[in-house]
């Protein structure tokens, strides 16, 4: 059986990053590189109805093996990586038997993982880490969760006494921007419940997330020739950082936790001509998550009366908060924290500050939990990723499988 390890070193050598200006979908022909490997890998054990969809949808399907009617179990994971570093020519190092000090990376000077800003690295001491080389994103988010499901789909290939009912597997295109389930047949599929495998550190099972929205804003200036400007000109990216001062500064990411929500501004683009701003609104309360987007609509209609119509607001929401589509299936949880109990792994049932597809497959009528993956800092350069926190994920992956065939 090939070393997880391996398998996920494999991945992240392929250049999956999503685009959010793209049209397509999948929104990276590149992400197809990947699903193609995967439905290769998946034949090649002997898994004959695997395939992958023109939209970049990997589907197949492991008959269950026991005579008793059990509930057809998925697993997912998403093959692309965030747009918000890059995910080209990706050089990991792997750091075994790490001894708990710093981590020296390349790329920006000086750049490290630094136990003084990242303690919870010492919860893995002598364990092996793979980290970035400090030029790129590792790719952990999610093709740590890909690998793990493939390590247990060829653990049930080799294993055929080991009991279990119909698995489902996919593996999904752009979850990173928010379209990862846009074209996702769950008919098709044919799993009763799933798991995403799309958490961070060890021990996560998540249940609830986010509810999401979009706000991408146009401010319209007038740039006139500066020293003929006064009283003429209207300089977009003044107008667009005084807008920004408008939110409250406390509901930004880096003051906030648990349950908190946040307005998050994801770009800033700007001449003194015209300017372009795209923030992601985030709150678990869907009260408060209205709220906010009440307060940006206002925020811009004071600055529209202030300046004169110069700033145009498109909202979109994105995702709800899965908790009220999983809690009547609760079952499901109990079934997630049990098994990783019997994987010697304490649950840390939380909120996702996020989103993962299993919260729009839970609206689609496929209650979907999120589990750990293994991997901490996604996103960016300082990602890493503990080896025995993805052999833990797939140990649960088929724990939760004995249980539901028991």
């Amino acid at each position: 059986m090939e070393k997880i390890i391996d398998r996920f070193l494999r991945y992240v050598a392929v250049e999956t990053t999503s685009s959010e200006e793209s049209e397509t979908h999948p929104s990276s022909l590149k992400e197809l590189d990947l699903s193609r490997m995967l439905v290769d890998e998946l034949k090649a054990l002997g898994i004959a109805d695997a395939s992958v969809d023109e939209k970049g949808y990997v589907m197949a399907s492991i008959p269950s093996n026991i005579g008793k009617d059990v509930p057809a179990l998925g697993f997912i994971a998403h093959v692309d990586t965030s747009p918000s570093a890059s995910g080209a020519n990706i050089k990991p190092q792997v750091i075994s038997g790490y001894d708990g000090s710093d981590i020296p990376l390349k790329g920006v000077a000086g750049i490290a993982l630094r136990v003084a800003d990242f303690p919870e690295l010492l919860d893995y001491k002598g364990q092996t880490i793979i980290t970035t080389d400090g030029t790129t994103l590792l790719g952990a988010d999610d093709k740590a969760g890909v690998a793990e499901i493939m390590n247990v789909v060829e653990y049930i290939v080799e294993h055929p006494e080991f009991k279990h009912g119909k698995i489902c597997i996919g593996f999904t295109p752009d979850e990173e921007i928010g379209a990862g389930v846009d074209f996702f047949d769950v008919a098709r599929f044919g799993a009763d419940f799933a798991y995403t495998m799309d958490g961070g550190a060890l021990g996560e099972l998540e249940y609830e997330n986010f509810n999401a929205a979009s706000a991408k804003i146009h401010v319209q200036g007038r740039n006139i020739h500066p020293g003929y400007a006064k009283g003429k000109m209207i300089n977009s990216m003044l107008v667009a950082m005084e807008l920004n001062a408008m939110l409250p500064v406390e509901q930004r990411p880096a003051y906030t936790c648990d349950y908190e929500g946040f307005f998050h501004l994801t770009s800033f683009n700007g001449t003194e001509e015209e300017s372009s701003l795209s923030y992601i609104i985030r709150d678990h309360d869907m009260n408060l998550f209205e709220k906010k987007k009440e307060m940006i609509t206002k925020v811009v209609e004071f600055i529209n009366a202030k300046y004169g119509n110069i700033v145009e607001l498109t909202l979109k929401d994105q995702y709800y908060n899965m908790r009220g589509q999983v809690e009547p299936h609760f079952h499901i949880v109990e079934k997630a924290m049990k098994a990783m109990e019997m994987a010697g792994i304490k649950p840390k049932v939380q909120p996702i500050r996020g989103g993962t597809d299993g919260a729009r497959l839970s609206f689609m009528g496929l209650p979907c939990p999120n589990i750990f993956a293994g991997g901490h800092n996604f996103h960016g350069k300082l990602e890493f990723v503990p080896v025995e926190s993805m052999e833990k994920a797939s140990e649960v992956i088929k724990n939760i499988i004995t249980l539901f065939a028991e």
